[in-house]
């Protein structure tokens, strides 16, 4: 018998029972296994060995074109003219780059200037470029570009398109409408505070906004907004409220004003649904919002008195809006606050380059 250790030790300590030595230059036909860093050499060699193939020209054609359509949305955007960016033929240039860009993507040789191209075509083209130009336009107000030169005449005007020149030369100036204005407000500010002891804080600076031509320009005349006063003493009982519009009334009619009306009951017009969301309710007497109004026509002063009352708050969301306005410009928070306003004046120190600036728009 043999031993089982003796076996094992004969296979791996001697050559016996082992697979016969293949015979010189191997056995015919066998697989042999390539040395991988033979095989880099010579792949290395070989692309070293092959020649460079240049871009064709319909490459080079696709990656010029693509820059100088780039340049041009781009001068056209600096210049003003982005109407030229959506026209039709700056559609229709883009359409050839792209079409002459897709050309070259389809041939070996410009394949690669092709997605250079590409690349240009994508970043600067009429929707991306047109996009800039018109958040540039928006942002300056600069919209010169898409205007003739009778448009640019037009918005140029110094008066208000179908008001009359003569009608505004006839007007107060604006000069005297806030003398006239200043002076009410100082009478009513004294017959208030004398009959009911009232104090006063300003509750709002004048403001003077240019107004608008009617054909996309900015007149020569402003609209008048007085400083507001208000009184720091709340004013909630009904009949306190109406002897104060009386003697509001009787001074205005000193001043050459009509009589003041109420806006906030059903003598103005307004529907009950109306009157309840503009003043808190549809019934005076429970309203947080009283506003009376009264004007001097033909002349151009509005006069304006507004009782802001909290008592009649219930939900607490009117006195939270009132101590925010009032934490904003530093009026009280309820009371009276009046207030003139007139529209579509002329400034004296204006008038004489008003009037020759009409010289240019003969019959108005």
């Amino acid at each position: 018998m043999v031993d089982p250790e003796q076996q094992r030790a004969r296979y791996v300590t001697h050559s016996d029972g082992a697979p016969p030595v293949p015979p010189p230059g191997g056995y015919r036909g066998a697989r042999r296994t390539p040395d991988p860093a033979a095989l880099a050499t010579e792949n290395a060699v070989a692309t070293l060995d092959a020649p460079k193939q240049p871009a064709d020209a319909l490459g080079w054609i696709a990656l010029v074109s693509g820059i100088l359509f780039a340049v041009v949305l781009l001068g056209a955007v600096a210049s003003g003219g982005t109407d030229i960016v959506y026209g039709v033929t700056m559609l229709a240039v883009q359409l050839l780059v792209v079409a002459v860009v897709i050309a070259a993507l389809l041939t070996p040789r410009g394949r690669a200037l092709g997605a250079a191209a590409l690349t240009i075509t994508l970043l600067f083209n009429v929707a991306t470029v047109g996009a800039l130009g018109a958040v540039q336009t928006s942002a300056s107000g600069n919209y010169e570009g898409a205007k003739s030169e009778e448009q640019k005449h037009e918005e140029a005007y110094p008066g208000i398109k179908d008001t009359p020149s003569a009608d505004i030369l006839s007007r107060p100036s604006l000069e005297q409408v806030r003398e006239s204005s200043e002076a009410a407000m100082a009478d009513i500010k004294e017959r208030l505070s004398a009959e009911f002891g009232y104090t006063w804080s300003p509750a709002g600076d004048e403001d003077l906004r240019p107004e608008r031509n009617g054909y996309g320009g900015e007149s020569m005349l402003v609209q008048y907004t007085s400083q507001k006063w208000g009184t720091n003493e709340p004013i909630q009982d009904h009949d306190r409220k109406l002897a104060v519009m009386d003697v509001i009334d009787d001074v205005l009619a000193e001043h050459d004003m009509w009589g003041i009306i109420s806006l906030n009951d059903a003598s103005s017009g307004l529907d009950a649904t109306m009157r309840e969301k503009l003043y808190g309710s549809a019934d005076p007497r429970t309203q947080d919002v009283w506003e009376w109004y009264s004007d001097d026509y033909p002349g151009p002063r509005r006069f304006y008195a507004t009782i802001y009352d909290t008592s009649q708050d219930d939900s607490g969301e009117f006195r939270r809006s009132r101590e925010a306005q009032a934490a904003r410009t530093g009026e009280p928070v309820e009371g009276l606050q009046i207030m003139f306003l007139a529209p579509e004046l002329l400034s004296e120190a204006d008038r004489a380059e008003f009037e020759q600036r009409l010289e240019e728009y003969p019959g108005s």
